[in-house]
């Protein structure tokens, strides 16, 4: 019997919620449809606000929620109406809530990951029962929270015989490794900023949540002395396991870095931005996957041209492709990956992820609210 999940994804971009309605036959995974809505401006702004501390935190936190899973319902809605079923014939809704705040190992050696949601009001609001807060269960076990979705790519873009390296690009950019060995160990880590620094400063300077397909980056001039002070960061030496988020790449740390170079034109900054993403991706595949001759993209930064034209040029002999061309549209990948989490967490399902997280063993991931 086919089983089907939803999984609904708004990223660390803030550029709205994507959702997909999987079927799940044996081990084989299709999605039946896609659907996506923009987050409206002022919670667009709340979201960002919480990422930094602020007066009421609390209180802004549980009603900017409340307005979030009105936005992952809605989703839901159009889902289930474009696929023809009704809620008691879906199993679960994947839902990962938005990360405001991503600090594991630190303050007091546990650390946290904070994914804002209301996962009991979109239970009510679905009919569905919901599993959020995959990433909690795993900072406690020691890890990371993050990258999950490794796994997810094994399951679907590994090719026994072949390494195979799988690139998200969302407003953190992350790397999988995937062996030509099927059950041996996958890798997995953060890289750095993936489209959040070039969103925000294309905002700043342009008036436009991104930039369309990278062409203002691409008639722009890399400044060498900026992107070689940006790459120092510690970050991008750690070696795996390791993540981040807006807690460390945000405005403040652009600034500060900036503050060298009063004199360069915002349009040269776009550039050089672009650049830091493509030369820590690249870096990474450089480094951990060596052997792989293909680099499958997805996420929002596998359609900005000018990026993935400078990463095909820092890696020949890599051939650097859309995930589109392996079964899977780059929207979609995400939030297909956490209805798949959610079918492993309904099935009570540990997940290996030492090698990726650094967590102490197996474990099951995510919270179940019952619809």
């Amino acid at each position: 019997m086919p089983e089907y999940y939803i999984g609904l994804m708004s990223g660390t971009s803030l550029d709205g919620v994507d959702g997909v309605l999987i079927k799940l036959e044996a081990d084989r995974l299709s999605v039946l449809t896609h659907a996506s809505a923009p987050l409206a401006l002022p919670l667009t702004a709340e979201l960002l606000a919480l990422n930094q501390p602020g007066p009421n935190e609390l209180h802004r936190a549980a009603l900017a929620a409340n307005a979030l899973m009105r936005v992952y319902a809605k989703v839901v809605k159009e889902l289930l109406s474009s696929a023809s079923l009704n809620p008691k014939q879906v199993l679960a809704i994947g839902a990962h809530g938005q990360t405001v705040r991503h600090q594991p190992q630190l303050h007091d050696d546990t650390g946290y990951t904070l994914q804002l949601a209301n996962p009991a009001l979109l239970a009510e609001l679905t009919g569905i029962d919901v599993v959020a807060d995959f990433r909690s269960r795993d900072v406690a076990a020691g890890g990371q929270g993050a990258p999950l979705v490794p796994v997810f790519h094994q399951a679907v873009f590994g090719h026994s015989g072949q390494t195979i390296a799988v690139l998200n690009i969302g407003g953190m950019a992350n790397l999988t490794v995937i062996g030509p060995n099927l059950t041996q160990d996958v890798l997995g880590f953060d890289c750095g900023p993936g489209n959040v620094l070039m969103d925000a400063w294309c905002l700043r300077h342009l008036g436009q949540a991104f930039d369309v397909y990278g062409h203002w980056a691409a008639a722009g001039r890399v400044q060498s002395d900026l992107l070689n002070a940006m790459l120092s960061e510690p970050f991008f030496a750690l070696a795996p396991p390791k993540s981040t988020g807006r807690d460390l790449f945000n405005s403040k740390w652009l600034a500060e870095k900036l503050a060298g170079f009063p004199d360069l034109t915002p349009i040269d900054v776009q550039a050089t931005l672009t650049e830091l993403t493509a030369n820590a991706c690249a870096a990474c595949v450089r480094h951990y996957a060596i052997d792989s001759k293909k680099l499958i993209v997805c996420g929002g930064g596998a359609f900005n041209a000018n990026l993935l034209q400078r990463m095909q040029m820092l890696l020949p002999g890599v051939s650097v492709e859309n995930s589109e061309a392996h079964g899977l549209p780059a929207l979609q990948v995400e939030a297909a990956a956490f209805a798949w989490l959610a079918g492993k967490a309904m099935r009570r399902e540990a997940l290996h992820l030492e090698p990726i997280t650094g967590s102490r063993g197996q474990r099951i991931l995510g919270a179940i609210y019952p619809a």
